[in-house]
């Protein structure tokens, strides 16, 4: 198939993703100081890394950490760009991650904060930590489908059989694989993406979703509210659903995986602060109570130690989803991005 998340690693393949912008506050690059600025996805994510790395931090540093939302490619380039900083750390799945490094757009390591040899090969690169993996899908309501919903894509795109309002998130290559998937095309044949057989079954499912959504948070609230019966959503906020009792099921079968990275942003005034609050990120024990918060697995492998059977069974890189799964080709994806995304946006508009 594509590039693994171990292969990713080795090869620094680039890649891109359509990742939102969020307000633009200015603070000029200035003298490090006591306070690490903390890009954010929002909500549960916010909870999650506040309990699992913050106050680890301020016991090691001494140094406060204050947190900023939401998660934007945009405002990275921007800062870069201007050396006018927002934020100093944030984390992007694999492709958003692959395509600022391409872009020179993340700090290098600091080997007097961070040494990479003491790390388990392949579990840190020169520009980032691997925190966790994500995945991408599909959820449905269980009162509305009580004999079984939807178990592929296949299922999903099936408007008779499972009728039913539907959610896609707004991102090009995701909905084009799941298309593809949905078409017939078997997970470890899916690239080279067959993109005009792709936007061809998208027409077939178009006018069916009642929502592009944007926000992790608004995804959940989608399938919470029941205002849609089924969506593609990362397996983290269909599972918050799930423990609060709501009549939710992840189906694993043709999930998308990726790998978030944890990078600095590149002429960070902080940058030496930021690779220390890394540094707690790469280590198992804070990985795993991530983990048990947020329900994304953990990249380092020694944090399953700290994980009981009833956690992992909640995550994307449990054993028992292996053969399910699948990750996007970033080698196939990496020069093809600004095309795709461009096509994506006017077919959702035409």
């Amino acid at each position: 198939m594509g590039l693994t998340r171990r292969r990713l690693i080795e090869q620094g393949g680039l890649a891109a993703t359509t990742l939102l912008a969020s307000p633009y506050v200015a603070r000029p690059a200035s003298a490090a100081d006591d306070v690490l600025y903390v890009n954010s996805w929002g909500g549960a994510w916010t909870a999650a890394i506040q309990a699992a790395y913050y106050d680890e931090f301020t016991a090691a540093t001494g140094a406060r950490v204050r947190t900023v939302e939401p998660v934007s490619f945009a405002k990275l380039k921007a800062q870069v760009q201007s050396g006018v900083y927002e934020w100093d750390v944030s984390d992007f799945a694999s492709i958003g991650f692959y395509q600022a490094l391409g872009e020179g757009l993340l700090e290098p390591v600091d080997r007097s904060a961070i040494d990479p040899a003491s790390y388990a090969a392949g579990h840190i690169t020169d520009h980032g930590v691997p925190g966790h993996a994500l995945g991408t899908c599909i959820a449905y309501r269980r009162d509305k489908f009580p004999q079984g919903g939807p178990r592929s894509w296949a299922d999903f795109w099936d408007v008779e059989k499972f009728p039913g309002d539907r959610s896609l998130y707004n991102q090009s290559y995701s909905n084009l694989e799941f298309a593809l998937l949905a078409d017939g095309v078997p997970k470890d044949k899916l690239f080279p993406l067959d993109v005009d057989r792709a936007f061809r079954k998208l027409d077939q499912i178009k006018s069916h979703i009642k929502v592009w959504w944007t926000q992790a948070t608004q995804s959940r609230q989608l399938l919470e509210d029941g205002e849609v019966d089924m969506i593609a959503i990362w397996n983290a906020h269909a599972q918050v659903l799930i423990d609060q009792g709501l009549p939710v099921e992840i189906v694993w079968n043709q999930a998308q995986n990726q790998t978030g990275w944890w990078f600095v942003a590149k002429g960070s005034p902080r940058a030496k602060l930021a690779w220390r609050f890394l540094d707690i990120v790469a280590r198992p024990k804070p990985q795993a109570e991530f983990a048990r918060r947020m329900f994304y697995g953990p990249s380092n492998r020694a944090a399953y130690e700290f994980l009981s059977p009833e956690v992992t069974r909640k995550m994307p890189t449990n054993p028992a989803y292996a053969a399910l799964t699948f990750e996007p080709d970033a080698q196939w994806l990496m020069p093809r991005m600004a095309e795709l995304n461009e096509r994506f946006a006017q077919w959702l508009a035409g």
